[in-house]
């Protein structure tokens, strides 16, 4: 354990190491992915598999993959059986989001045990809602394991997504920084939005909402390709709403969601603008990049790396729609949205998809300054500040 951070016990190894109580005698359906290890590494499946007194019968996928190999949108993962295990994969990103009765024929517990990013815009807590969807349908029981939201569990940020704008990076509505766990938003999902499951949890010990990641000495593994550090964590909650437009998001460089710039930008410029806004907490460094594949693929972009220097005071939210707005004023005739589709929704603007609206479009559009944007969500926000207080655990 490092010097100065604390211990913490993850929902998993409590499980584990309470014998696997709940487990008894079941056939055990895990949902995970390469970032579900515990503090040795050791990835879950190697552990519930020949690890007690249950049968390890499938492993289910969310996006990207198992194993975190696949590394962009709409790709439709196979299935396969586990390398390692031997056990059946199932994908949840293919043809399927949710899974089947025939994936579940041989299960009578799912556990779910993944790395969410404190952010509405993310999949991977849309895989579990469809998990206890699927459990409440074919009479299975599901058990969530907790682990650290890595930006903290106090922030709470941005617009609420309106229902006319679920999707699968927006189930529920829910502002675009949740503050929140994994274990807290299944609460919710299943009391307040009624899924109604047979739902269990198993919660950490030790963690508390102030900290960050690595203010504590849970392992972190990158939870999908383009999340590599906890830095990229921070800004994600911003930088995403990038993907609703043609500005390069930084994917393809080492840098994704901190680099973000297009081939018609002059970075200086950029940067000098965006500065000036005095946005809290960070600072934009103009520099060029030139991504390896994605959005101008080969191609020199102009742009900035955005650098935080306070995250407690960072807004990640409203920076990122003031990204997206200057670039949008500073070159109206290059800058486009983004056409259809976007995670599987083709009749919607993908901005508006990522967004949860199309308030904020609008808004950039007619030239709303970015304090009026920041304002315009604080009474939803605010009113879900309230619902959440009813399921936080910690």
């Amino acid at each position: 354990m490092q010097t100065g951070k604390r211990r913490i016990e993850l929902g998993v190894e409590r499980l584990l190491s309470r014998g696997g109580n709940s487990l008894k005698g079941a056939r055990v359906g895990l949902v995970c992915n390469q970032a579900s290890v515990d503090h040795s590494y050791r990835h879950v499946a190697d552990l519930f598999h020949g690890g007690g007194d249950w049968k390890l019968t499938a492993l289910f996928g969310p996006q990207h993959g198992i194993r975190g190999d696949l590394q962009d949108n709409m790709v439709e993962t196979p299935h396969a059986l586990d390398a390692e295990t031997g056990v059946p994969v199932h994908s949840l990103y293919s043809e399927t989001r949710e899974p089947t009765q025939r994936m579940l024929e041989e299960v009578d517990v799912l556990v779910c045990d993944l790395q969410d990013v404190g952010c509405r815009i993310y999949t991977f807590v849309y895989t579990l809602a469809n998990c206890m969807r699927a459990a409440r349908e074919f009479g299975k029981k599901v058990i969530v394991c907790d682990r650290p939201n890595p930006i903290n569990g106090e922030a709470v940020e941005g617009n609420v997504l309106e229902p006319e704008y679920a999707s699968f990076v927006g189930q529920f509505p829910l502002p675009t920084r949740h503050g929140m766990t994994v274990c807290e938003l299944a609460k919710m999902f299943n009391e307040h939005w009624g899924i109604g499951c047979d739902l269990e949890f198993s919660l950490m010990d030790g963690w508390g909402r102030e900290m960050w990641a690595d203010e504590t000495d849970a392992p972190w593994v990158l939870p999908s390709p383009n999340i590599p550090t906890l830095d990229t964590a921070t800004v994600f909650p911003g930088t995403v709403h990038l993907e609703g437009t043609q500005v390069s998001e930084g994917r393809g460089t080492t840098r994704p969601f901190e680099l973000v710039g297009a081939p018609y930008v002059d970075a200086a410029r950029l940067a000098r603008e965006l500065n000036r806004l005095d946005l809290r907490g960070v600072f934009f460094r103009a520099c060029h990049f030139q991504p390896t594949f994605q959005k101008h693929a080969g191609r020199t972009c102009g742009g900035v790396q955005i650098h935080v220097l306070d995250r407690n005071g960072f807004e990640p939210v409203i920076t990122g729609i003031a990204i997206v707005k200057v670039i949008r004023e500073l070159y109206p005739e290059a800058f486009l949205w983004k056409s259809p589709p976007y995670e599987y929704v083709f009749d919607k603007n993908p901005f508006d998809v990522i967004a949860g609206t199309d308030k904020l479009r609008e808004s950039i559009e007619g030239g709303t300054p970015v304090g009026a944007i920041k304002s315009s969500w604080a009474e939803s926000s605010q009113a879900f500040r309230e619902l959440r207080s009813g399921f936080l655990l910690y």
